[in-house]
C-alpha cells in the first residue's frame, strides 16, 4: 500500500491521461489529453502522465518555516503536452489543462551514490490540478490520489485553493517554480498582480539585508 503525504498543492500545483468512459479504459486518441470523469464525478487518474512534459522537481519544499520533518522527498510536476504547447504561445494555461504532482521518497547511500539524494521507488502521493471551466467554480480543481484509479475533488474550502489564488504566478498555478516557463510568462505579461506584488516586496526586503 502506498504511503500518502498530505495534499501539497503545488501546482502545479499540479496533466492528462488515458481517457476513460464511466471508469473504463478506452483506446488512446484525442481525448487522451483531456480530463475524464466517472459517472459520480470522480476524476480518472491519468495513467500515462510520465510520458507528458516534465516541468520541474523540488526536494523538501514546504510553505512553512519548519519544513518537512523526519524524511526527505521529491515533488515532480508534469503537464499534458497540448497545454504545454499552448502555454508556450500564450503564457497561460488553456481549458482542460492537467498538472500532475508526483511525490517520491528521497534516498541516499545506495549503489555508487555517496552523497546527495535521488528519487526512490517509494511513491508517497499523487495530486492532479485540473482546469475545466465549465465544470468547476473558479475553473480549477484539485484531486488527491492514493493507490486508487479515481478520486473525489478536494473540497473548495481546502487551503490549497486560496493559497494558489493568492500566490500563483500564472492563472493560480505556481509557474514561479517552473524554470522553463516563468520567463515566457514574463515575456507574455501574464504574471498575476498578486505575484508581482509579492515578488517586489520580497526583493525590497532582501535589498535591506
Amino acid at each position: 500500500m502506498m504511503r500518502i503525504a498530505p495534499v501539497i498543492c503545488l501546482w502545479l500545483f499540479l496533466c492528462c491521461g488515458v481517457a476513460f468512459a464511466a471508469g473504463q479504459a478506452s483506446e488512446s486518441g484525442p481525448s487522451a489529453q483531456t480530463p475524464a470523469y466517472t459517472a459520480d464525478g470522480q476524476l480518472v487518474f491519468p495513467a500515462n502522465y510520465r510520458e507528458w512534459i516534465y516541468l520541474s522537481s523540488g526536494i523538501d519544499m514546504s510553505y512553512f518555516q519548519q519544513g518537512m520533518a523526519h524524511h526527505s522527498m521529491f515533488d515532480t510536476v508534469f503537464v499534458n503536452p497540448d497545454a504545454y504547447r499552448s502555454f508556450l504561445q500564450t503564457g497561460t494555461w488553456p481549458d482542460k489543462t492537467m498538472l500532475v504532482l508526483e511525490v517520491r521518497g528521497a534516498g541516499s547511500n545506495a549503489s555508487i551514490n555517496k552523497s546527495g539524494h535521488f528519487q526512490t521507488t517509494e511513491l508517497m502521493g499523487r495530486e492532479v490540478h485540473v482546469k475545466d471551466e465549465s465544470r468547476f467554480p473558479g475553473k480549477w480543481a484539485f484531486f488527491g490520489f492514493d493507490d486508487k484509479p479515481t478520486a473525489k475533488m478536494v473540497p473548495k474550502e481546502a487551503a490549497c485553493y486560496s493559497c494558489h489564488e493568492q500566490h500563483g504566478a500564472v492563472d493560480t498555478t505556481f509557474v514561479q517554480f517552473y524554470p522553463t516557463l516563468i520567463d515566457i510568462a514574463k515575456q507574455k505579461s501574464t504574471l498575476s498582480a498578486a505575484y508581482l506584488k509579492e515578488s517586489s516586496n520580497s526583493e525590497a526586503t532582501s535589498g535591506k539585508k
